[in-house]
């Protein structure tokens, strides 16, 4: 994740350092990185999953794909150059979310491995656990709650993931949700489980 920096610039060293803030939360901060098609379920899975963290005491934020594009990202298009640097941003943003000791929740297609990789490097493998929300094609255009699929199979959308665009399905993600057959619940909980696992969160 090279960029150019000025060389007048300084990095300038908290006086309250993330372990302390991890201390005073009660537990460790992490990103969660949840990947798959439009309309798998990553954002309702993101903000269930948050809201039971918030009901654990657990101090968590959700990055949502739209949500992101109407401001911090609302300069980029979908283009595979785009789309990267949508997701570098993301990965910056996120890593200050960690320095803050919170769990943040990434719903973000995402389709290439390669800025998957970008942002796991970047942030640390043990600060970036992917989710792969999994779930057909057939089935996420059946939901297709926008219209969005539509659009694209009419050629009104370019470079629309998963019919103009491709997906790469991450390789070995920490956690694999079948999002086409289980429901919200389950899979919300099989994230807790993960954290709990990690020994990010006690409960």
């Amino acid at each position: 994740m090279s960029v150019k920096k000025d060389e007048n610039i300084v990095w300038h060293e908290t006086s309250v350092c993330r372990r302390d803030r991890e201390k005073l939360l009660g537990h460790r901060s992490v990103n969660l990185w949840l990947t798959g098609l439009s309309g798998s379920g990553k954002s309702t899975l993101a903000h269930a999953a948050a809201r039971r963290l918030f009901d654990l005491r657990c101090q968590a934020y959700v990055f949502d794909g739209d949500n992101v594009r109407h401001g911090l990202c609302a300069d980029l298009g979908f283009s595979i150059e785009d789309r990267h640097e949508n997701i570098r941003r993301i990965a910056q943003v996120v890593n200050l979310f960690l320095d803050a000791g919170v769990i943040s929740l990434a719903a973000f297609i995402s389709p290439m491995r390669t800025d998957r990789k970008m942002v796991r490097d970047f942030l640390g493998k043990a600060d970036f656990l992917e989710v792969y929300c999994k779930c057909p094609l057939e089935v996420c255009e059946q939901r297709d709650v926008k219209g969005l699929y539509k659009k694209a199979r009419e050629g009104k959308i370019k470079n629309y993931t998963g019919i103009s665009s491709p997906y790469e399905e991450p390789v070995n993600p920490d956690l694999v949700l079948d999002t086409a057959n289980a429901t919200i619940e389950s899979g919300v909980e099989a994230i807790i489980e993960l954290l709990v696992a990690r020994k990010i969160i006690g409960i």
